[in-house]
């Protein structure tokens, strides 16, 4: 489900993680995503960008075969949606309430020279991310998720993890019992705790960041 905002009258702060690059496309609809609900399918007609506003999206894809892979989480300045052929390879779909602008090059003033430094951030978390996964265990992998999701909450030792867990192993390439058996490890060992199930506190920050530099 979405429905369109005026964002000058409901208070939307533009001058919000995403402030510098949407200055100046505050023009732009405002769309607001209930939880699970979808930005675009895989295969849809691609051609616009996509930024996002506040809440959280992920985009993954659908193997021929049914299984499901996540590929990036996207947070408030993020842009995603930019593909090169002319349906979408991926989908992408609000984890939580999310307001995302879609602004199609050539009908925003110079949108795409606003939106390239954000692009390009986009693109190189994806390469960390292709890094990570390769040949790495899977604790390293969840410790520099959770490194990650800090630093993009502002170092905050208390990270807010919007996703559920299944959605964490589809991104790093485990089951859910994995993601939920090494969460359980780092607690006991004193790394972590978890206040409730779409939180984590980094307790000991030196031992987490060691298992991501292992």
């Amino acid at each position: 489900m979405t429905f369109q905002v005026d964002t000058h009258r409901m208070g939307v702060n533009i001058a919000s993680p995403a402030g510098a690059s949407l200055a100046g496309l505050t023009h732009v609809a405002l769309s607001v995503y209930q939880a699970n609900s979808e930005v675009y399918g895989q295969g849809e007609p691609a051609g616009s960008l996509y930024i996002v506003e506040f809440g959280c999206v992920r985009v993954g894809r659908f193997t021929s075969d049914g299984r499901r892979y996540v590929v990036g989480f996207c947070f408030a300045g993020d842009v995603f949606g930019w593909e090169s052929d002319v349906v979408h390879d991926f989908f992408a779909e609000a984890v939580e309430i999310s307001g995302i602008r879609a602004v199609r090059p050539g009908r925003a003033n110079d949108a795409p020279a606003k939106l390239l430094p954000l692009m390009l951030k986009s693109l190189r978390r994806f390469e960390q991310h292709l890094i990570v996964l390769r040949g790495t265990r899977v604790d390293e992998r969840l410790a520099a998720f959770l490194c990650q999701l800090s630093e993009r909450q502002d170092g905050e030792s208390l990270v807010q993890l919007p996703m559920p867990r299944s959605d964490i192993g589809d991104y790093l390439g485990v089951s859910l019992e994995t993601v939920s058996r090494i969460l359980r490890r780092f607690k006991d060992r004193g790394i972590i705790r978890t206040p409730d199930t779409h939180s984590v506190e980094i307790l000991d920050w030196q031992r987490l960041q060691n298992l991501c530099s292992a």
